[in-house]
């Protein structure tokens, strides 16, 4: 699966795969992104969404983006399908630009699940942070409420680093997180092994 960067010199980057385009969002996204992100399945699987998902939040969430962007503190990537423009999810780099790191984080919509989507755009994602941004490490955590997620970082190469015992508090209890991580010369050299 490879991955194409288009418009690197431009406002926001766009990324094609497959079948998937990653690009900016837009306010048009915001109803969206809360149906999806509001169901209580999707929220329950990450760390920083609330339930239920208040009125506003995606347009305030999504008004940030190019800010964060330009400043080089994120980039944050509407997961559209190609074969539809139907928006299916997000995913996001967090640089750390002091240590060359970057995090990602993601989320993608319930009806899409179980289609490698995920896996699809995290490839992107690296790829994008290794080659781009010139990142040296790329990690990604999950909770261990949500195993599906670690499958995804090991299909992208990524090696569990650690476990934080105890790291979120959601929906009323302490949820540890695991955490994944991989170095550029592994995805670098990643067809070798």
């Amino acid at each position: 699966m490879t991955s194409k960067v288009e418009n690197v010199n431009m406002e926001f980057p766009v990324i094609k795969t497959a079948r998937l385009l990653l690009r900016a969002f837009e306010l048009r996204d915001a109803l969206e992104v809360q149906r999806m992100a509001g169901n209580p399945k999707v929220a329950a699987t990450t760390a920083m969404i609330p339930h239920p998902y208040p009125d506003g939040i995606a347009e305030a969430w999504i008004s940030k983006h190019l800010d964060w962007y330009k400043n080089g503190s994120s980039v944050d990537f509407a997961i559209e399908l190609q074969t539809t423009q139907k928006l299916i999810g997000n995913i996001s780099l967090f640089f750390d630009k002091i240590n060359h790191k970057a995090e990602i984080g993601y989320w993608i919509g319930e009806e899409f699940w179980n289609h490698g989507y995920c896996t699809e755009a995290m490839q992107a994602a690296i790829d994008y942070a290794f080659t781009v941004r010139g990142a040296n490490k790329i990690v990604c955590r999950h909770m261990s409420t949500n195993p599906a997620s670690g499958k995804v970082m090991i299909k992208n190469g990524m090696t569990q680093e650690g476990v934080f015992k105890h790291d979120v508090y959601k929906d009323g209890r302490f949820v540890d997180m695991i955490i994944y991580g991989m170095l550029s010369l592994e995805w670098e050299f990643r067809d070798q092994y």
